[in-house]
């Protein structure tokens, strides 16, 4: 099979090991720079175009890995090539869904699936109320639109929590305030969930004097053994979302597991040098199963 791999940065660990996986697996493997497509809209005849004029008509699959700068026009690629029946592993909707933290949030909810308390705000004149919704002093303040970490605070005292709302409040940007689970001891668990199974877990540890246990940010991440209840979070987390590949993040608390989020271009690197599985192949193996395809003898 022909498959593209959309992404922005060809040199990234997960995107290298995609690359790898599917050459190994027989199939030509095509890296697409997002910001280098463009596209044709026709009724008749409606087409994808990479620099230089290359018609990408006829790739048999796309994976997905937008960043999230690149979400609004990323989903638009992907969806256009959904409209030529040319199979996405994570779908437009899936991803979009997955994109947005307060949706994804309600819809998690919606689901009966157990959250963080949370609450959410534009510029509230009631920081206290908002506060005491999420069972007060020391919590988390979130930007709607961070990412990996960034634009998040840990409040550890009410004035504290005071001034970092208010703060937030005065760049009128949208944001979340939840509950922080001391217990968790600054680690979570990733789930690395493909076609309704977990393939992978680890557990992430937060660098010292960190709270969030980020990879990126010098954290660590070792092995390790999901309860029968926080693999049932996460494959229903993935399915909620609809999407086939997911990274799951989950934080274990004093009532049981929360999910934290969900990550529809989860990173291979950690998970894949902890646990020594080859997640680059299942995610090829998807394709190839949803296609029927099967390597000739």
């Amino acid at each position: 099979m022909k498959i593209g791999l959309l992404a922005s940065n060809p040199d990234l660990y997960s995107n290298q090991r995609i690359i790898e996986a599917g050459e190994q697996r027989g199939h030509e493997m095509v890296f697409l720079n997002i910001s280098q497509c463009y596209l044709k809209l026709d009724a008749s005849s409606p087409e994808v175009h990479y620099r230089g004029g290359t018609v990408l008509n006829d790739v048999d699959a796309v994976i997905p890995r937008i960043r999230p700068s690149m979400t609004f026009y990323g989903c638009a690629l992907t969806r256009h090539f959904e409209s030529l029946n040319i199979e996405a592993l994570n779908t437009s909707d899936a991803i979009t869904r997955s994109r947005d933290k307060l949706f994804s949030l309600q819809l998690l909810q919606k689901n009966n699936l157990d959250i963080p308390t949370s609450g959410f705000a534009n510029s509230p004149v009631d920081t206290k109320d908002l506060i005491d919704m999420v069972g007060g002093a020391p919590l988390i303040v979130k930007l709607l639109e961070g990412t990996q970490g960034k634009g998040v605070v840990l409040a550890e005292t009410t004035k504290a929590a005071e001034s970092v709302i208010n703060a937030f409040k005065s760049l009128r940007v949208n944001l979340l305030v939840q509950e922080f689970i001391k217990e968790a001891q600054g680690k979570d668990l990733r789930c690395f969930v493909i076609d309704g199974k977990v393939v992978a877990s680890i557990e992430r540890t937060a660098a010292p004097g960190e709270f969030r246990a980020n990879i990126h940010m010098g954290g660590s991440a070792s092995i390790v053994s999901v309860s029968a209840a926080e693999r049932q979070l996460a494959i229903k987390a993935a399915k909620t979302m609809g999407l086939r590949v997911a990274g799951v993040d989950i934080i274990r608390s004093s009532r049981g597991p929360l999910l934290l989020e969900i990550n529809s271009s989860p990173g291979l690197e950690g998970i894949e040098s902890a646990t020594g599985i080859d997640i680059a192949g299942a995610m090829i193996e998807s394709i190839e199963k949803k296609l029927g395809w099967k390597a000739e003898d």
